[in-house]
């Protein structure tokens, strides 16, 4: 059987990490899996892509603020579909040759603009194998396809409800699996923290974020000790070096998942973005969390939604780092409320990932080998419609 995954951009986002992690999963289960993984732009047009990929990171760094007016005008909250006749006129046709180059048996879409694309591709009558949305994000965007697709794993049942309110969707086919991640990072028991505190800091591969300001609050306190996950950041990683702490130790780029749920497994507590990933390794791990900075966009939002659940702590700049951390960690009630909480968040999952994919692939096993796709008939009250 043959499995198509579809990210999006060839940088490392979450959007490749859930699609890695499930891929790994499912091979670990069935070896014979022919698992498949295209980065959909790439595919469509490379020099378009790599522009885009260039630019990305200057963007958001430079002009945050253009890029919130862009994706508020066209990807979230937005219900208007009319801005997306272009992305049909430029993609839609790719999307539709990848489909009949590969003949996959089952699709996971692990961003909106591929399922957007087969959703499109599905409402205009053309057939293709069952199709699952992976949500690697705390909220679902306007640029997802929603009614067009047959399973929508979700990161929890608040999400779970809120999809079907807003679509006439079948309960059965949304699930709450929690945004995937790797096996490895099997969950641990809570572990109450106790001085030296080990806090690991993180910007995400590329080690972006406000760290360079986070790390001038640093100091050499005999109750903390800090390690800080560089990425590819290079600069970091010197202005790290620079302010010789004893207790601050910076690492570059970890490309071992073991090393990294090895960190996990001896920090008390992380300093970090609001990614989707790293939030849900961080909670399946117990582990605190505290938000230092967003980048602009799908970071906000997840760290509102956190917030709003307490699951996460924001920082506070104009307070020192120390105090908020000692504020924590000296509130054995505040440490029993988070606890509780994670514990809830964990127990609303229905399901692991890969688990469904297993028993989707044996429901659908009629249609393998890519030759008898399913054909799909698209419901009158798509969002989609025009």
């Amino acid at each position: 059987m043959k499995i198509l995954f579809l990210p999006f951009l060839q940088m490392p986002t979450g959007h490749h990490s859930v699609a890695n992690a499930l891929i790994r999963s499912l091979e670990n289960r069935i070896p014979n899996l022919n698992n498949i993984k295209v980065d959909f732009f790439s595919y469509a047009n490379k020099r378009l892509e790599k522009a885009f990929r260039l630019t990305y990171l200057t963007w958001i760094d430079h002009s945050p603020h253009t890029f919130v007016w862009l994706y508020k005008s066209f990807v979230y909250p937005t219900k208007s579909t009319k801005h997306f006749n272009w992305y049909e006129s430029k993609f839609l046709d790719k999307m539709n040759t990848l489909l009949n180059e590969e003949k996959p048996d089952l699709i996971i879409c692990t961003q909106a603009f591929p399922s957007f694309l087969i959703g499109r591709l599905r409402y205009s009558g053309i057939p293709t194998p069952p199709v699952i949305n992976v949500y690697t994000d705390f909220f679902i965007n306007k640029l997802w396809g929603i009614n067009e697709i047959d399973y929508h794993f979700v990161p929890d049942k608040n999400i779970k409800a809120k999809l079907l309110n807003n679509y006439n969707l079948n309960p059965e086919c949304v699930i709450a699996t929690g945004i995937p991640i790797d096996d490895c990072f099997q969950a641990r028991p809570f572990k109450r923290p106790t001085p030296p505190y080990h806090i690991l800091i993180s910007g995400g591969n590329a080690g972006l974020g406000d760290l360079e300001v986070l790390i001038k609050d640093l100091s050499d306190v005999p109750d903390y000790y800090f390690s800080i996950l560089c990425g590819h950041n290079n600069k970091l990683l010197k202005d790290v070096l620079a302010l010789k702490l004893n207790n601050v130790q910076p690492l570059s780029f970890i490309s071992l998942r073991e090393s990294m749920n090895a960190l996990y497994n001896d920090a008390d507590a992380i300093i970090t973005k609001p990614g989707g990933v790293t939030i849900s390794e961080a909670l399946n791990k117990k582990l605190p969390i505290f938000v230092h900075s967003t980048l602009p966009g799908q970071e906000v939002i997840n760290r509102d939604y956190l917030a709003s659940k307490k699951l996460i702590y924001k920082l506070n700049q104009a307070n020192p780092l120390i105090e908020q951390l000692d504020n924590f960690f000296n509130n054995e009630t505040e440490l029993e409320l988070w606890k509780q909480r994670v514990d809830s968040y964990l127990n609303q999952q229905e399901c692991p990932a890969w688990q469904k994919i297993l028993a989707i692939c044996i429901k659908n096993s009629t249609y393998c080998h890519g030759t008898n796709y399913k054909y799909y008939v698209p419901s009158k009250k798509s969002h989609l419609k025009r």
